[in-house]
């Protein structure tokens, strides 16, 4: 015969498992520390500061056209 197995337990066990691998999912997805999405955010803004001090104004060529 096979060994005796509660039920239970095994179920507990599963889930267990099925939550730390969707844990881990997440981490890799979500897991950043407050560092890391501040910087993230910082050279967003800088980007975008630096974009726009890039773009022409094209107010005056458009009269003349």
């Amino acid at each position: 015969m096979g060994e005796v197995v509660n039920l239970n337990r095994f179920r507990k066990e599963k889930r267990r498992s099925e939550d730390r691998a969707e844990a881990d999912a997440n981490a890799l997805c979500f897991g950043r520390t407050k560092a890391q999405k501040e910087l993230d955010r910082a050279r967003a803004e800088k980007g975008s500061r630096d974009h726009a001090a890039h773009l022409r104004n094209n107010d005056h060529e458009d009269d003349g056209a």
